[in-house]
């Protein structure tokens, strides 16, 4: 019986981790399921094994606790049991601005949204060269493309870090793509304490962002922005001084 190829996914139990643990089962993958909560991770598994028939592996772990971190991380570099897909998607944002965050808050906030994703970039990217094949996403946002504090700081670094990842996994077979969404239908919105901005056609759904995302990935993407208005968006922001940018961020800004 030939083995299910296997895909661990980072922030599992909602929202776009949800959505991409759904459609790689669906796609014949079986799952490693990554979240702090145990019980939503169940009832996740439990969905893909009646719906796909796929198999779950959990693993509860806040990725703010570094041994926890090095847990997840160590499971990728087992060659024993190969991931063939890595998806790290968890992540948070803050209520409050900048200097009206505690610090504790930001360096948490840092730990999952840059040091998780370049230490289990890290873990996958090594072992997956060494089979020479493999797929890392890292979900970044169109955030990354303004200045809006240190949420979209973080973005920012998540899409050139993933762009050099994948320039220095060139010609590997490992295939390395940034996800970058904008508004989406999430609980994401809501855990940060952010009103839901704006008329309803900038909001994506996330079952079309992921099938987007996974297509551009088969294609070779590296940077996938999935939905015209964020494409048409990210091409503007590419050509407008910065700052127009600045400014722009700015009005993000106030909106919290």
């Amino acid at each position: 019986m030939t083995q299910r190829p296997i895909a661990l996914v980072t922030g599992a139990s909602a929202g776009i981790g949800r959505e991409f643990a759904s459609q790689l089962a669906q796609r014949g993958h079986d799952l490693v399921l990554v979240a702090r909560d145990a019980s939503r991770l169940e009832v996740v598994a439990a969905e893909l094994k009646q719906s796909y028939a796929a198999e779950s592996e959990i693993l509860v772990a806040d990725l703010t606790d570094r041994r926890a971190l090095q847990t997840v991380s160590d499971r990728l570099a087992d060659d024993a049991r190969p991931v063939d897909v890595v998806v790290n998607n968890a992540g948070f944002a803050l209520r409050r601005s900048f200097l009206r965050s505690e610090i504790a808050e930001e360096e948490a906030s840092l730990d999952v949204l840059v040091r998780a994703v370049l230490v289990l970039s890290h873990a996958a990217g090594r072992a997956m060269r060494e089979r020479r094949r493999g797929t890392i996403i890292n979900v970044s946002s169109v955030a990354g493309f303004i200045s809006s504090g240190t949420y979209s700081a973080a973005k920012a670094w998540v899409t050139s870090f993933t762009e050099g990842l994948a320039l220095e996994l060139q010609g590997s077979g490992v295939r390395v793509t940034a996800l970058c969404p904008g508004f989406t239908h999430t609980e994401f919105q809501q855990r940060a304490g952010i009103s839901k901005p704006g008329p309803d056609f900038i909001w994506l759904d996330p079952a079309d962002l992921v099938r987007d995302c996974l297509r551009d990935v088969d294609k070779g993407r590296v940077v996938s922005v999935p939905g015209l208005q964020y494409k048409a968006l990210v091409s503007l922001l590419g050509v407008l001084p910065r700052p127009l940018i600045r400014k722009a961020g700015q009005v993000a800004r106030r909106r919290r």
